[in-house]
């Protein structure tokens, strides 16, 4: 693996770039609250490759561990940090590159538990470490680790019902934190939950629970109109000022935003209508568009907003690099999560967006002249690599472009979450 802080790129003030920093992606675990607990990281190269054939002496590890620290404070949004790691990078103590304090060491399923692994878990049980054992399965040869693992994780697609159920009882909860993988419907997380597990790792929670029709409450209907009124071809101010005026909280954060010392404008602006005026039309639309998607994720799963802004500001990063047309790729970004942050289908938020064909195709499902682009904004954000590189080069655009626009988005989303 390479360290990811060097996906800043080149720049006054940012680490160095490295070769292949910004390879990695992430993957949501949450509580039984719904609460993001930590990321799984997914680095491309793995850990051991960053490494090949050096040791690094203390003062450049020292470094390296500073600039890992600057990652994962982007990677992770000051979450936990579960770190895939081989018998080689467990051997040679890699992961201590990482703080303990915000480190998960995820044991892998091909790890054999001899004397000198026991040995390298206890070493960094000791530092403070979390100890956690992947896929961990019915006779498992690791067993001999679960007297030092604090969380143990099921594969629910490689696990009977029964059996996950039986290793609760097992191993947890006063012996270890179980922790439920690849729960992809609200059924399974209920069922795993009912259980005993107590972290849950999966996109169940990336899909709108639909179970009976409901009308949209009305502050989120308000945040739905202003994401309709600001898609206009030509914008209604009067419409926009009113529905900013309408949510205190907005209003407050828009004069707020203008006000601070980005702008350092001489005067103080005191008005809706005046900061509307201020930022201009192509700035309003885009920041209508965050706030409602922010307002409208109040008491949602952290990284489902998150991951919505992150893909809105990847697709905006690369729109220039690719021709297709006069799509708001923005836009499109965003609302291949709102169905799931306003709990409506898909089809029904599209009747009341108005939204170019080929999104609108997309997003339902469809036959799209965007579906390469999109399909390659889903692999990044999963980490499926293969898929990556091949939709990179149909799109005529190089890995490290598509890597660096990731990485970037992701900063980005954090800021703007943060109302910085």
């Amino acid at each position: 693996m390479t360290s990811p802080s060097s996906a800043f790129g080149p720049s006054e003030g940012k680490p160095a770039a490295k070769p292949g920093t910004r390879f990695v992606a992430r993957q949501p675990i949450l509580t039984v609250d719904e609460k993001v607990f930590g990321y799984e990281l997914l680095f491309r190269d793995g850990l051991e490759n960053f490494f090949s054939g050096t040791d690094p002496d203390a003062a450049s590890r020292s470094a390296l561990s500073t600039s890992m620290l600057i990652g994962l404070d982007i990677l992770c949004d000051g979450r936990r940090a579960f770190v895939n790691c081989t018998r080689e990078v467990l051997l040679n103590d890699y992961v201590t590159l990482f703080p303990s304090s915000q480190t998960v060491v995820e044991v892998l399923e091909t790890v054999p538990a001899d004397d000198q692994v026991i040995g390298a878990c206890r070493r960094l049980k000791a530092c403070g470490y979390t100890i956690a054992l992947d896929d961990f399965a019915v006779n498992d040869p690791r067993e001999s680790l679960t007297d030092l693992a604090d969380i143990i994780k099921i594969d629910l697609r490689a696990t009977s019902p029964a059996d996950a159920a039986a290793m609760v009882k097992r191993y947890g909860p006063w012996r270890c934190r179980m922790l439920a993988e690849k729960v992809e419907t609200r059924e399974e997380f209920s069922a795993t939950k009912n259980d005993g597990f107590l972290y849950f790792q999966g996109y169940f929670f990336r899909r709108p629970e639909i179970l009976t029709a409901h009308e949209i409450p009305a502050n989120q209907l308000n945040y739905l109109r202003m994401l309709t009124a600001v898609s206009q071809p030509e914008l209604d101010v009067r419409e926009i000022e009113n529905l900013v005026k309408s949510e205190a909280s907005l209003c407050y954060r828009l004069l707020c935003y203008l006000n601070s010392a980005v702008f350092g404008f001489a005067a103080e602006i005191h008005t809706v209508r005046h900061a509307l005026a201020i930022l201009g039309e192509r700035e309003v639309r885009r920041w209508i568009r965050l706030v409602a998607t922010l307002g409208a994720g109040q008491g949602k799963a952290t990284d489902l907003v998150l991951a919505a802004l992150v893909r809105a500001r990847f697709c905006e990063l690369l729109s220039p690099k690719i021709q297709l047309g006069d799509t708001d790729l923005f836009l499109t970004g965003m609302l291949s999560l709102m169905d799931t942050i306003l709990e409506i289908p898909m089809r029904q938020l599209l009747d009341k967006v108005p939204i170019d064909q080929e999104s609108k195709a997309v997003l339902l499902g469809g036959a799209s002249s965007l579906q390469p682009f999109y399909q390659l904004m889903l692999a990044q954000e999963s980490g499926d690599w293969k898929a990556v590189s091949a939709l990179a080069m149909h799109l005529h655009l190089s890995e490290s472009e598509v890597a660096h626009a990731y990485w970037d988005a992701m900063q980005w989303a954090r800021q703007v979450s943060a109302g910085k």
